[in-house]
């Protein structure tokens, strides 16, 4: 296959861990979409990202799998220290979406590749990684908030409403560690009332 035509080459996508490029290319023969190939070069530049595609263009692992690939490679290379050497409890991933239903859609849909991941990962010969996700939204009964708390999940899916609730509570110490943020959905935001509250969330996170 000459570089042309070879997925793997494909800007952005170069930059993910070997692992993470084969269980892509296992799970999707076709390689990269145009979507993903042009919101990973991007965001493998540090840049923040704005995808408007359609359904079925890959926009949920364009959004998600550099911070991913991040989360794993971090918990195979801390699998062996000690708990007080390893990074602190706290989410890294912060999804917002104005819809539950949508919220709750990517959740499970993240399974698939965290698993998948991590599998390839202890099949090579290294640590079982385990990235861990939760979702707090208006439907979260109190023992499930005080549960991801004490033990936060490294993505965390929630609402505006549900963000601007942890800011101003002491659920708040959890999200000090979060380094990226995606917000779905933009468009159903963007020029409301709504999405000038999310702004504020923002700026306070």
């Amino acid at each position: 296959m000459d570089e042309a035509n070879d997925p793997s080459s494909a800007a952005g996508f170069g930059r993910f861990s070997p692992v993470v490029r084969a269980w892509f290319l296992a799970a999707f023969a076709a390689g990269p979409t145009p979507v993903q190939r042009r919101a990973w070069e991007a965001i493998g530049q540090g840049e923040n990202v704005l995808v408007v595609a359609p359904t079925g263009s890959g926009k949920t692992l364009a959004a998600f799998l550099f911070a991913i690939d991040e989360l794993m490679r971090e918990k195979a290379a801390t699998a062996d220290l000690p708990k007080k050497e390893r990074p602190g409890k706290g989410v890294r991933v912060l999804y917002i979406s104005p819809l539950k239903a949508l919220g709750a859609d990517v959740e499970r849909n993240l399974q698939a590749p965290l698993a998948g991941i991590a599998a390839r990962m202890a099949a090579a010969g290294g640590a079982m990684p385990e990235v861990r996700t939760g979702m707090r939204t208006g439907d979260t009964t109190p023992d499930q908030r005080r549960s991801l708390q004490r033990n936060p999940p490294d993505i965390l899916i929630t609402t505006p409403e549900s963000l601007y609730l942890m800011l101003t509570s002491q659920a708040r110490e959890t999200l000090r560690t979060v380094e990226t943020v995606i917000v779905d959905e933009v468009h159903a935001l963007a020029g409301s009332k709504r999405g000038a509250h999310l702004a504020l969330s923002l700026e306070r996170l």
